[in-house]
């Protein structure tokens, strides 16, 4: 069954627009024990995710992906040149982990003020006080709320 996912990435740091120019990328620096879990324990390959751009005005869901790698340790925590660098991580005992992405479709933005003022996203996860998770579940309902406002399909 193929779950579906929410990640953030600033545009400043990686676009979608450069997911889309590499084809697929390592999804690296999640510093946070339950984003990591999700993508240790719950990401599966063919997964589908809201790639979010956050930090921008206005934050907004730029595209579709898929995962096209399960999880594997994050290298870059073990890195001392990394500004991921963990010095409690190391390959024989890694605690961060990555999983791959690869850019399915771009779509029309679809900014946070609009997921906020959609009664059918009301309970989404990212819309909630406080959530600050990089990497998040979703609905399949929300998931493709979100699609439809953003004028794709999955």
């Amino acid at each position: 069954m193929v779950r579906h996912w929410l990640m953030k990435s600033e545009p400043d740091v990686y676009p979608f627009s450069q997911l889309v120019a590499d084809g697929s990328t390592h999804w690296d620096g999640v510093r946070n024990y339950q984003a990591r879990n999700f993508m240790r324990d719950a990401m599966k390959l063919g997964d589908l995710v809201l790639f979010y751009h956050s930090n921008t005005k206005p934050p907004h869901v730029a595209g579709l992906a898929r995962v096209c790698k399960e999880g594997y340790p994050d290298h870059t925590s073990w890195d001392s040149d990394s500004k991921y660098f963990d010095e409690k991580s190391s390959p024989e005992n890694p605690r961060w982990i990555m999983v791959d992405i690869e850019p399915l479709k771009e779509m029309q933005a679809v900014s946070l003020a609009d997921l906020r003022i959609n009664p059918a996203l009301e309970d989404m996860a990212l819309l909630a006080r406080g959530q600050r998770l990089s990497v998040q579940p979703v609905s399949e309902e929300h998931f493709l709320e979100v699609c439809r406002m953003g004028g794709v399909t999955p």
